[in-house]
């Protein structure tokens, strides 16, 4: 229960992480697009205005020069009003004058012979009568006049822009912008509006390519940005400014890859410390199982010896057997060696735990490898002659000295030479071989035995593992003697591995490194 809660809890964090990074990440290209379309629009409307001035610059100069008006027409207002009190009579006047100038086009070169252009000016008269001195026709001076001049610039600007958009609508695109204008512009107001990163652009006319384009642009409708560009008096366009961005999505991921790193560091950390607390948790599983299992073993192991040891006592006691001297030195002899069995397991529990403190005292001297292995064979071999079998040695390597302690090695082949041994339900049939690979020496211990399963092979080198064979107690042992055997070869700087095939048997492969 409790690893499927904390399991619930990770699985639960992590997508709160991935729901929160993703939505950071579609509101970041919600306001990159909106930047962008803000700054497309912006460039547009610069473009026009640049142009739009130039025009109306050019214009003013060319009226400047005092040329005459090719044709003036006015346009006028007049009100009349009497004033009883004053006994007067006001006429007011609003009057609008449109001088009209041809100008020469080749001063804007857009291909046509002249262009017209208008300017405007408004006059404002008052004129004040006095009515006992007024005939019929208004021929007399009026007794007062205000007259005021003035010109009409946002009629003119008005004027400007509407023949400047008729003018220039079928103009070359490539005459009225440069390519480097706009990438001037554009990277100026894309960095004001905080998208620093590489861009590409181009200006179409009807979906057409034009001259007006950046070196690698490529139109990728799911990724570029476009806004109308020289809009005419319709409101309405050919052309089109693009802008594609190739780097978008990294632009886009660098934006918050700050707290992404942030969120996966700590996110690892929450995966890390739940995976090493499953782990321990699965591991006093373990040790609590095989702490129960080595309890029983050695239950078992001692059970037996001290069952003996006291029949052996009864015996002597008896009062028909402590006379006969060879039967009690007969069951003292088995009594020796029961204590010694025991004693034997008790001194592989200390020597383990010993190695796993670093205080048992390994001593190295150069050997030769293939006397430890004949005297370790002699340890054996009264067991093996007992069930019928044999070792048979194969030592066909031309080098064998090696730097090693003399007792703890021949404790180390001993004890496979046991396994071997101990696991052969039939005669025990063992081949010992040797060989040089480069610097080293192979030691192979091989047997017709049971064999063991891949999962076995996996744990048999670990602390109090034993293989499971329900509650059958027909192979002694406590699961030691194979985690002593690789602590030693470790500490001699070598290799223990075994290979085996359930009921075909095992082989041990020992490598240790030479001495010249």
């Amino acid at each position: 229960m409790l690893v499927i809660l904390m399991s619930l809890s990770l699985i639960g964090i992590i997508f709160v992480q991935v729901f929160f990074i993703n939505n950071s990440l579609q509101n970041e290209k919600k306001q990159f697009t909106l930047n962008v379309k803000r700054s497309l629009s912006f460039v547009s409307n610069a473009i026009e205005d640049r142009e739009f001035n130039n025009y109306a610059t050019k214009m003013h100069e060319l009226i400047a020069r005092g040329e005459v008006a090719d044709s003036i027409s006015l346009k006028e207002l007049t009100v009349l009003t009497q004033d009883e009190v004053a006994n007067q009579t006001i006429i007011y006047r609003n009057a609008i004058l449109e001088e009209s100038f041809k100008v020469p086009s080749m001063f804007f070169d857009i291909g046509l012979d002249s262009i017209n252009v208008s300017r405007f000016f408004n006059q404002r008269e008052t004129r004040v009568y006095d009515n006992n001195s007024l005939d019929g026709n208004l021929r007399i001076s009026p007794q007062k006049t205000i007259r005021e001049f003035s010109s009409l610039p946002e009629v003119e600007k008005k004027l400007y822009e509407l023949n400047y958009r008729d003018v220039f609508k079928n103009y070359p695109i490539y005459k009225r912008v440069s390519a480097d204008d706009v990438q001037e512009l554009l990277a100026k107001q894309l960095k004001i509006d905080g998208i620093e990163t590489d861009f590409e652009f181009a200006i179409y006319d009807k979906d057409l390519a034009t001259k007006v384009q950046s070196n690698n642009f490529e139109l990728v409708k799911s990724s570029t940005y476009g806004v109308p560009i020289f809009l005419d008096n319709h409101n309405e366009s050919n052309y089109k400014l693009y802008l594609n961005f190739p780097d978008r999505n990294k632009y886009l991921f660098s934006s918050i890859l700050g707290m992404t790193i942030l969120s996966i560091i700590f996110t690892s950390i929450i995966i890390i410390t739940f995976a090493s607390a499953i782990h321990q948790l699965i591991k006093q599983r373990q040790i609590s199982q095989i702490k129960t299992d080595f309890i029983n073993n050695m239950t078992h192991e001692f059970k037996t010896p001290i069952a003996t040891i006291n029949l052996a006592l009864d015996s002597i006691k008896n009062p028909k057997i402590i006379g006969d001297q060879e039967k009690v030195l007969r069951y003292l002899k088995m009594i020796k060696d029961e204590n010694k069995r025991m004693h034997a397991q008790v001194e592989n529990v200390l020597r383990i735990s010993k190695l796993e403190k670093n205080e048992l005292n390994i001593s190295k001297e150069r050997v030769k490898l293939h006397d430890l292995i004949e005297d370790a064979i002699t340890h054996v071999e009264l067991m093996v002659e007992d069930r019928q079998g044999y070792v048979k040695t194969h030592l066909e390597a031309d080098k064998s000295s090696v730097l090693a302690n003399e007792t703890h090695f021949t404790n180390v082949l001993v004890n496979v030479l046991d396994n071997a041994i101990k696991y052969s339900d039939d005669a025990p049939k063992i081949d010992v071989h040797t060989e040089n690979v480069g610097n080293h020496i192979l030691v192979k211990i091989s047997d017709q035995g049971n064999g063991m399963s891949k999962q076995v092979q996996k744990k048999i080198f670990e602390k109090f593992y034993r293989e499971h064979t329900g509650n059958v107690h027909n192979v002694k042992g406590h699961g030691l003697g194979l985690a002593y055997v690789k602590r030693i070869v470790e500490d001699h700087q070598g290799h223990i591995s075994v290979e085996s095939e359930k009921g075909k048997g095992s082989t041990f492969i020992i490598k240790l490194p030479l001495i010249t």
